[in-house]
């Protein structure tokens, strides 16, 4: 199953009209809750943006300053990730750059592991929507309207019915929802 999760405002962007985005971050329940989350990721595809700011729980000893953020960094550390990225020529960590079609590494992830695939990066999962690959979003609804920036979603073609299949508050007041895809069976 192919999954975007993403944090996002109330008014549906990812990142506010200056690029920020610290009005994401989690608390501690909500760290932990995402974190048994990427545990259960066989492999994570991600752009240039997304791989550049989760490098340094790879990289960055600091980021195991507790046991919870170890606990992530050990996680996030032996996650394979793929990234898309029109600039770099090289990556870290437990990466590589992507050297197929956006179709072609979702089906070679998919085949790769026996876990879920995640997609990240505003632009990466708006090419995986338009080939109606993506399953299943994760959407950690933050109480906060910035009022523009980058969208969550990309315009769509054509309605992409959805199944409200969990929901949760955090102490923070943020609200998890989880949404899969209603594909017509034939």
């Amino acid at each position: 199953m192919l999954i975007f999760s993403m944090s996002v405002s109330v008014d549906g962007y990812i990142t506010d009209r200056r690029g920020g985005f610290e009005w994401t971050a989690p608390d501690d329940e909500q760290f932990l809750f995402r974190t048994e989350q990427v545990g259960e990721l066989g492999v994570y595809l991600c752009g240039r943006r997304l791989y550049e700011d989760m490098l340094p729980w790879e990289t960055d000893p600091s980021m195991r300053s507790t046991d919870a953020l170890a606990a992530f960094a050990d996680i996030w550390s032996a996650l394979p990730k793929v990234v898309f990225s029109r600039t770099l020529d090289r990556v870290e960590g437990n990466a590589r750059l992507a050297g197929g079609s956006v179709a072609e590494e979702i089906a070679a992830a998919l085949v790769a592991s026996d876990k879920d695939v995640s997609i990240g990066g505003a632009g990466l999962a708006a090419a995986a929507f338009e080939l109606d690959l993506v399953d299943e979003l994760r959407l950690f609804r933050n109480p906060i309207i910035v009022g523009g920036g980058t969208p969550l979603l990309p315009p769509v073609a054509t309605e992409l019915p959805l199944d409200l299949v969990e929901t949760r508050a955090f102490g923070s007041r943020t609200i998890y929802e989880r949404y899969r895809r209603v594909r017509e069976t034939e």
